[in-house]
């Protein structure tokens, strides 16, 4: 009977243990899974607390999402047309994609970076940068759209941009490639000594967000990598990290291994900023575009500049030092304090922390190594704070919680590593799935980060979803870090190829945010605010539709006198004034995309027709019950036919 009483208990025991972990194995309990779960469960109705704003890599555009949730909440288009909004085909976006080189409509977005003041996130703007065409945008928090483009001159491959100082003075962008400048036809063999690089500062007007291109600073020919600004103490420095210090032109990968060391090249913008008054900046003749989206008359100016004031770094002594650092690095990382600044090597299984005191006190005792092209090389050990040893395998990003810990994603060995900055102690480490990248901390690039989260983006999907054919989406993965150890609570498909992302407080941006453009603000030269307004106009071959949209229909919905060979402008207004009721048009015959136009905005789309019918709009946008009633026809006729021009108003035939 005992033995039966004991046969039962253990019986009740191993029920007990299953139930509290059905998947069995240790760390993997159904409790676990449903602790993280309600971590990352916003309830309907619920804000998330963050906005997370991921770079979209090579589609080109800006995604934002809700944390913790992971939700999806917008796709910002910048730099690659988007079907979805018209971005890049209608008339007033297309001049946002003109550059030096025509209309170039894609790139691959990277690096976006939110503005701050004192050092802080103000949720004001997202910089982003175009690696490809170099450029930079600013997107607007106010309406998440994209309210200007500049354009990078003397630069290719605008890889360590778009990062800001502290009081966003500045965005700085980096070149990547090594180029002839000016660019002229030179064999490519003679790379070294001769090619060279740019290092831009665009200026950021504090009230307006304007952009300016305020200087270069023209460098040696290696490749430039992520960079970081100086804060706190280190504020008015810039930390740019490089490769291929061997100035190799041809399978870099081991041509570009051959020294011990890379650089950590320190710019002082502040003396920049000297020199300039002293009149030691050269002006050189350029060609690059400076786009702009005026919020009034809902249109984008395309501007042509030629001028770029440059200063020489082999030549202005105090603006450049070169800190020898790991090989290979991806970037460098500085903490809130703004004395540590972490380089990333890419193929060291350490970590090098340098020190911004020790890199002071080098400077003002010439404790040099050499020199550069005339740019004084510091002492390796004379800068250094000291290093974590063997943390993992490939390090690419370090971010900083604001408690005295950072964090590091090792690509090699795919994990995530926590570790203490003063003492260089590894605290944690946890796999990732795989191969990470970069990681993001809410404000972990700025004086006060709200270290809660650890958001990881990754490189390979392989076995974590559903398979899709031979190509998938990448994968990122969101940690808690509130406690000592790391928690996985989720992980989610990301679109295009995230390079970085930044995160903020949503308290900083939502209530900020517009809720419809004022239409009786609206200065669009081809705005219709009502029916009086709506009209039909022909000057040669051009035709000018000036449409009204509201629940549920268009004015005018019937035109006709239409000729093949006209070229035919829907000028198109949303005279809605509630939030979150866009209408959309799309024309049968269009040779673009739809329009999704916002309450009270106005965008153009042109329509060619080809040859002699009847053909529909109608609107994309789901907007009402009565939503599939709101449509029109365009009668096109013979280019010879005597048809009038006409078209109908509430019921009424106009001509």
């Amino acid at each position: 009977m005992k033995r039966l009483i004991g046969l039962i208990s253990i019986l009740a025991a191993i029920v007990l243990i299953s139930a509290c972990n059905p998947g069995g194995g240790s760390g993997d309990s159904s409790f676990n899974k449903k602790s993280a779960a309600e971590k990352v469960y916003v309830a309907p109705g619920e804000y998330d607390e963050f906005y997370g704003f991921l770079s979209g890599g090579f589609s080109g555009q800006l995604y934002t999402y809700g944390f913790p949730s992971t939700r999806l909440l917008k796709i910002i288009p910048v730099f690659s047309q988007d079907p979805q909004t018209g971005w890049g085909y209608t008339e007033e976006s297309k001049p946002m994609l003109q550059t030096s080189w025509g209309f170039v409509p894609w790139d691959d977005l990277h690096h976006p970076d939110i503005s701050q003041t004192n050092g802080e996130l103000d949720g004001r703007w997202v910089f982003v940068n175009a690696n490809n065409t170099p450029r930079i945008a600013r997107v607007d928090l106010k309406d998440f759209s994209t309210a200007e483009i500049i354009e990078i001159p003397n630069s290719a491959g605008n890889h360590s941009s778009s990062f800001i100082t502290e009081n966003t003075e500045y965005v700085v962008a980096g070149t990547r490639f090594g180029v002839p400048i000016p660019q002229r036809d030179m064999p490519i063999e003679e790379y070294k000594g001769n090619f060279k690089a740019s290092l831009s500062f665009i200026s950021v007007d504090k009230e307006s967000g304007d952009m300016d291109l305020a200087f270069q600073i023209r460098m040696p020919g290696f490749n430039y990598d992520l960079s970081h600004p100086g804060r706190n103490k280190s504020h008015g420095w810039f930390f740019f990290t490089t490769y291929n210090t061997e100035e190799a032109h041809t399978l870099l990968e081991a041509h570009a291994s051959q020294n011990d060391k890379d650089f950590v090249a320190a710019i002082n913008w502040k003396k920049a900023e000297e020199l300039i008054k002293e009149g030691k900046g050269v002006v050189e003749n350029v060609k690059y575009a400076h786009n702009k989206f005026d919020s009034k008359t809902h249109q984008g100016i395309h501007t042509m500049k030629d001028k770029v004031l440059v200063l020489d770094a082999s030549t202005n002594p105090g603006l450049v030092y070169l800190i020898p650092s790991a090989k290979s690095p991806h970037g460098c990382d500085v903490d809130p304090t703004g004395e540590y600044i972490i380089s990333n090597g890419k193929l060291s299984s350490n970590l090098v922390v340098h020190s911004f005191t020790k890199i002071q006190n080098a400077i003002e005792n010439n404790l040099f190594d050499g020199e550069a092209y005339g740019i004084p090389i510091l002492k390796f050990e004379e800068t250094i704070a000291g290093i974590v040893e063997q943390p993992g395998i490939g390090p690419l990003h370090t971010e900083f919680d604001g408690k005295g810990f950072a964090y590091t994603t090792f690509f090699v060995s795919s994990e995530v590593v926590k570790w203490k900055v003063e003492t260089r102690e590894v605290i944690d480490r946890k796999p990732t799935y795989y191969s990470p990248g970069h990681l993001c901390i809410p404000g972990g690039n700025s004086r006060k980060p709200e270290g809660k989260y650890v958001l990881v983006m990754n490189k390979i999907t392989k076995d974590r979803y559903l398979p899709v054919g031979p190509e998938l989406n990448q994968s990122a993965q969101l940690f808690d870090i509130t406690g000592e150890k790391m928690e996985l609570l989720i992980d989610f498909p990301t679109i295009g190829e995230p390079h970085y992302a930044a995160m903020i407080n949503a308290d900083k941006v939502k209530d900020k945010t517009l809720k419809i453009y004022d239409l009786g603000e609206n200065q669009h030269p081809r705005v219709a605010r009502g029916p009086e307004m709506v009209r039909v106009e022909r000057d040669g071959k051009n035709v000018h539709i000036y449409m009204t949209m509201i629940r549920s229909h268009f004015n005018p919905d019937n035109i006709q006198g239409i000729k093949v060979g006209d070229k035919v402008y829907f000028h198109v207004t949303n005279i809605e004034q509630d939030y979150d009721i866009p209408h959309g048009i799309g024309i049968l015959g269009a040779l673009t995309s739809e329009m999704l136009i916002v309450p009270g905005k106005t965008e153009t789309i042109v329509w060619e027709p080809q040859a002699e019918g009847v053909y529909p709009f109608y609107c994309t946008d789901f907007c009402s019950a009565l939503h599939q009633e709101m449509q029109g026809y365009i009668r096109v006729s013979a280019a010879n036919s005597n048809v009038k021009l006409s078209w109908s108003l509430d019921n009424e035939k106009y001509e």
